[in-house]
C-alpha cells in the first residue's frame, strides 16, 4: 500500500513514473557530486595540515627571535622602533566556483615592491635578532593567507558535503522509495479496475445473449402453437 494517499489514475501514474526518473538521475549527480567534494576535501584537509604545520614553525621562530631581542634591547626602544610602521599590506578577496561551492581566493598587496620597507626602524639602536623576527613574520605572511584560505575553504566544502549527503538519503531512503510505491500501487489499482471492467462487460455479455437466447425460444414456441 502507497505510504501517501494517491489518486489511482493514468495520468497520476505517468508524472510518478517522470517523478522517479528525474528523481534517480538526480540521486546518481549528487552521489557523485558527494564523492567529488570529499576527495577535494581530503586533499585540502592534508594541505592544511602541511599549512598548518609550516605557519606554527615560523611563528614560533619569529617568537624566539623577538624574546632574544627584547633582552638585548630596552622596551622603549623596541616599542619605539615598531610604533610606526613603513609598509602596508592590501588584502583582496576574490572567490572560485568548485563543485558550486564559492571558495575564498585571497590575494596581497605591498604598498611598496621594496622588501626593506618591512624594517620601519633604523640599524643603529636595534639588534639583528629584531630584524630577524620581523623577516620571519614578513615570510610567513603568504603562508598565513594560503592557511585563513585553505581553513575557509574546507568549512564550506565540509557543509556542502553534509548538505549533499542529506539529499541523498532523502532521495535514496524516503522520495525514490515512496515513489516506486505509489507508482506500485496505482498499477495494481489500474489493473484491478481493468479485470472488474472485463468482468463486468463479461457478464452483461452473458444477460444479453441469455435475454436474446429465451426471447427467440418463446417466438418458436408461439408459432407451433399457432400452427
Amino acid at each position: 500500500m502507497a505510504t501517501t494517499q494517491v489518486t489511482p489514475t493514468r495520468m497520476e501514474l505517468t508524472r510518478l513514473k517522470k517523478k522517479l526518473t528525474t528523481a534517480v538521475r538526480g540521486h546518481k549527480l549528487l552521489k557523485d557530486k558527494r564523492d567529488e567534494l570529499m576527495r577535494q576535501f581530503l586533499d585540502l584537509v592534508r594541505e592544511n595540515m602541511d599549512l598548518r604545520l609550516k605557519v606554527e614553525e615560523g611563528i614560533r621562530a619569529a617568537n624566539k627571535n623577538f624574546v632574544i631581542a627584547k633582552s638585548g634591547m630596552s622596551e622603549q626602544i623596541l616599542n619605539t622602533a615598531l610604533m610606526a610602521p613603513k609598509q602596508a599590506v592590501f588584502l583582496e578577496v576574490e572567490s572560485k566556483n568548485v563543485m558550486s561551492v564559492d571558495i575564498p581566493k585571497l590575494e596581497y598587496k605591498t604598498r611598496t615592491a621594496d622588501e626593506n620597507d618591512a624594517y620601519s626602524y633604523g640599524f643603529a639602536y636595534t639588534s639583528s635578532d629584531l630584524d630577524s623576527a620581523v623577516k620571519s613574520l614578513a615570510d610567513i605572511l603568504p603562508d598565513m593567507l594560503k592557511l585563513a584560505e585553505t581553513e575557509k575553504a574546507c568549512q564550506l566544502m565540509s557543509a556542502e558535503i553534509e548538505k549533499t549527503r542529506r539529499r541523498v538519503n532523502a532521495l535514496e531512503h524516503v522520495t525514490i522509495p515512496e515513489t516506486q510505491e505509489s507508482i506500485k500501487y496505482i498499477t495494481m489499482k489500474l489493473d484491478e479496475n481493468e479485470r472488474s471492467t472485463q468482468i463486468r462487460l463479461m457478464k452483461v455479455k452473458d444477460m444479453v445473449l441469455e435475454d436474446a437466447h429465451g426471447y427467440k425460444e418463446k417466438e418458436d414456441l408461439r408459432y407451433y402453437e399457432e400452427v
